[in-house]
């Protein structure tokens, strides 16, 4: 196991799931709690190349105040995490609160892209860190109206640009990877992709894959490998907590509905009638629940329907998730790897590339990629 230390850097560093994170990250390398969730912990993955837990030093950015620890034991009154663990790291929590930043204020984008980026090399040097990972936990933006389609670097603040995108220019100038575990659009730019290129680093996304979608990668394949016609395919997802009230806004459900249907148009080849809905529902805090409703033929065309109910705590399921992502990339990026990172399809809604949408085949390619690093 490397002994190099491995920046992990948080946008939206105060939100559910990258307080999950974090709490999981500092109670692993404590040995707290067992490795739950993490597949990066999975023999077929568990590899030396990986970042170790006790290499993992933790900061970010948040426009929220609320301290990291007041925000845990809130998340364990909600049943989220547990009040033990969070007591236990206390100190440690407070730590990393001494590592966050709150967003800069800037009159421009450079001056916004500099101040971001200015904050990374700033943590990199405090820690003497060798590597570091942006990662994007925040609020999901609405789909962009226009995005500049150029491969030039130099132009790109000519135009507005949405905050996601700019997180991962600062990053890339920083020399940081990026990964946006969100729906925004973040390093998809042609003249983002061509800068970390230039600069020698490598991202991954897009919209981590923690609930219904996970079941519709393992579901849809099932129905293709089995001839069977899906004719309709239609979800209902209600969730509470902070991702719930962004979503309720028109443009960012939008961006997250889209990247939820498409690994079906993906696995079967074609797209069935149908779309998801997601409904915000308070009471549920950080909890979410989905229903879904799939009616398809058999021979002869004999019509049949199945039903599935998914009910699972939001920022438990991505928490560590976004921590293998960050392994995963931190040693991508130690390997040499540069620009996107379509392998880690496995963990998105919305894979970077051209790879496979069913779950298994997006699993066989992760172990063999990380064999390589």
């Amino acid at each position: 196991m490397t002994a190099e230390k491995t920046g992990v850097w948080f946008l939206g560093a105060r939100g559910s799931v990258a307080t999950t994170a974090t709490v999981g990250a500092l109670a692993l390398r404590a040995r707290l709690i067992d490795p739950i969730g993490c597949v990066t912990e999975l023999p077929p993955l568990r590899s030396p190349a990986l970042p170790g837990w006790s290499d993992l030093v933790l900061g970010g950015h948040d426009l929220d105040t609320t301290p990291l620890p007041k925000k845990a034991d809130a998340l364990a009154a909600a049943g989220v995490l547990p009040a033990r663990v969070a007591t236990a790291v206390a100190d440690e929590l407070s730590a990393v609160e001494e590592e966050l930043r709150p967003l800069p204020h800037a009159a421009t984008q450079s001056q916004l892209v500099e101040a971001i980026e200015a904050d990374l090399r700033s943590f990199r040097q405090r820690h003497s860190v060798e590597r570091l990972v942006v990662v994007n936990v925040a609020t999901t933006e609405p789909v962009p109206s226009w995005l500049p389609e150029h491969d030039d670097p130099s132009r790109l603040l000519h135009d507005p640009l949405p905050p996601s995108a700019l997180a991962a220019y600062a990053a890339f100038r920083a020399g940081a990877s990026y990964v946006d575990f969100t729906p925004s659009t973040g390093a998809r730019l042609p003249a983002l992709d061509a800068l970390a290129h230039r600069v020698g680093v490598p991202y991954a996304g897009h919209d981590g894959k923690t609930g219904e979608t996970l079941v519709k990668s393992v579901l849809a394949p099932m129905f293709a490998l089995r001839a069977l016609r899906v004719h309709s395919w239609s979800g209902l997802n209600l969730l509470g907590g902070g991702d719930g009230a962004n979503l309720a806004d028109p443009g960012a459900n939008a961006a997250k509905v889209a990247s939820k249907q498409r690994v079906l148009q993906d696995s079967l080849g074609y797209a069935p009638q149908g779309t998801s809905r997601i409904d915000y529902v308070p009471e549920l805090g950080d909890f979410k629940t989905a229903w879904d409703l799939i009616s398809f033929s058999g021979f002869m065309g004999t019509a049949m329907r199945m039903e599935f109910t998914w009910h699972g705590c939001d920022s438990a399921l991505a928490a560590p998730l976004v921590l293998d992502l960050a392994r995963i990339t931190a040693a991508a990026h130690r390997a040499g790897r540069v620009g996107p990172l379509p392998e880690l399809g496995f963990f998105f809604k919305d894979p970077l590339g051209d790879g496979p949408s069913d779950l298994s085949s997006q699993w066989d390619r992760l172990v063999t990629f990380v064999g390589t690093l």
